[in-house]
């Protein structure tokens, strides 16, 4: 059956319960009614009052056929109203008539009728169940319809019996009037709640998850029981992959202990595809008013970013210490050099030398001029950069810097140029892209020839050019086995 949302719900449900309880409201009044004409002496016709049952009961499964397939709830239970009172009316008449046990039977539809449809429905109810029940007490009484009964009453009792029945169907349906209204009221009323409820926890949940930082909260043994969409995504845990699992198994340090709530701590985790985290962490009790602390909140922030640039802080002061220390020494040292190789020289031309002599005098000058040419690069590494910028075309500087690599006789690897561009113009130190492309290449061809020893031929280097919006987009990749973790942790 498909389900009924909307203000037809509770009428749905009652109209569903009321015909499986029909059912047992029948088998009630045959077991109740076999008792009787096994136990006592009376004039009903069991034939026929067994008949009649098993028509009710055809009845009622037609009724709860019509359920499952038709869906005008209100037509239904009209339907079935109606239907009830007209075999509680046969029931009554074939069990006794006035000696009948089951007249209760009446108030019950007529409750039903106020719960289903509406008051005035309850009162048209207890109206037409008056009407049934009178008619055919008095057509018992005046004999237009046989008796069942084993006493006759007077017309007198017979009215009083009549009028004590619809006293009382008018006041079953007053009262169930006023009860199917304030039931009614309450449903509208637990609908609003529940509305405002489920909007109210959507409303939490969308809050959770809209935190940027990672949120856990755990039970009082530290088994997960939330993790929000920020903390999933930088764990990389799937929607269930936390399941009955405890906090501490998502991270590698030992988790702060809840005596010291607030304190902030570093933790490290390496997530499904292997990358190493740091998070900033934060824990606090959970409590709800009442009843204390139910469980634990985590909350952390990922350091991994900021922990790399302050590696790279610290790298760089150590190499300008370096620098600054190499142009110290490089001043000391290139003065005294200076002076050495140029009184060298002057005693090589004013002095008679053989031609031992004369050879060790050029190592002399040749090995001070190599010490100046490295002082000067140690100046160079040292002095602010300055760069030449102008319009260069890194097209060409690419296809120098790949030319030179391909007749560069230690690289034996093929090269396949990707340029989508015959020219692409930038401003740029032409000098300086030209050393970038050509570190870039070199280191590339010495992973490609630690791929294989055997075949290093079977290497490729391809270099693509392509046009990125506003940009120029250089990609360089290679088929060699590509950099280990600690060769990428000490590259720059």
């Amino acid at each position: 059956m498909a389900q009924r949302t909307g203000k037809n719900f509770n009428e749905w449900t009652w109209l569903e319960w009321l015909v499986k309880v029909r059912v047992i409201v029948v088998t009630f009044v045959l077991a109740i009614e076999l008792a009787i004409t096994n136990l006592t002496v009376t004039n009903v016709n069991q034939t026929l009052f067994v008949t009649v049952i098993l028509l009710w009961y055809a009845i009622s499964a037609l009724h709860i056929l019509l359920v499952a397939l038709w869906h005008d709830w209100k037509t239904q239970a009209k339907i079935q109203i109606f239907a009830d009172m007209v075999f509680t009316t046969i029931v009554v008449y074939v069990s006794g008539g006035i000696d009948t046990s089951f007249n209760f039977i009446y108030p019950l539809i007529i409750i039903v009728a106020s719960v289903l449809l509406s008051r005035w429905w309850a009162y048209l109810t207890a109206a037409l169940s008056f009407i049934l029940l009178g008619t055919t007490l008095e057509l018992v009484h005046f004999e237009f319809l046989p008796s069942y009964s084993t006493t006759r009453s007077d017309l007198r009792s017979l009215q009083a019996v009549i009028l004590i029945n619809l006293f009382a169907f008018i006041t079953v349906a007053y009262l169930a009037g006023k009860l199917s209204n304030r039931l009614r009221q309450v449903g509208s009323e637990l609908q609003s709640k529940s509305g405002a409820l489920e909007n109210l926890q959507a409303l939490h949940e969308n809050i959770v998850d809209s935190i940027s930082g990672g949120l856990i909260t755990t039970d009082l043994s530290g088994k997960i029981k939330l993790v929000n969409r920020s903390g999933r995504d930088l764990l990389e845990l799937g929607d269930s992959a936390t399941g009955e699992r405890s906090v501490q198994d998502l991270f590698f340090d030992r988790l702060p202990s809840i005596e010291k709530p607030g304190q902030r701590y570093e933790v490290n985790t390496v997530t499904p595809s292997g990358i190493e985290r740091t998070f900033d962490l934060t824990v606090s009790p959970l409590s709800v008013e009442g009843s204390g602390t139910i469980g634990y909140i985590y909350t952390f922030d990922d350091l991994t970013l900021l922990k790399r640039l302050e590696r790279e802080v610290r790298l760089r002061d150590r190499l300008a210490a370096v620098g600054r220390l190499a142009a110290g020494i490089a001043h000391e040292i290139r003065n005294p050099l200076s002076s050495i190789a140029g009184s060298v020289k002057l005693l090589a031309s004013i002095a008679a030398l053989n031609n031992d002599q004369r050879v060790l005098v050029d190592i002399v000058t040749r090995e001070s001029d190599r010490l100046s040419s490295i002082i000067g690069d140690f100046l160079t590494y040292s002095r602010e950069k300055k760069y030449q910028m102008r319009t260069v075309d890194l097209v060409l500087l690419l296809d120098d810097t790949l030319t030179l690599l391909e007749h560069s006789p230690d690289r034996c690897i093929q090269i396949r140029r990707n340029f989508a561009v015959e020219h692409a113009y930038t401003m740029g130190d032409a000098d300086k892209l030209k050393q970038v492309f050509w570190n870039i290449c070199t280191n590339a061809s010495h992973a490609i020839n630690q791929r294989s020893a055997e075949d290093p031929a079977s290497g490729m280097l391809t270099v693509e050019l392509n046009a990125s919006d506003r940009y120029w987009s250089l990609i360089f990749f290679d088929n060699g086995p590509g950099d280990s973790q600690q060769q990428l942790e000490s590259m720059f």
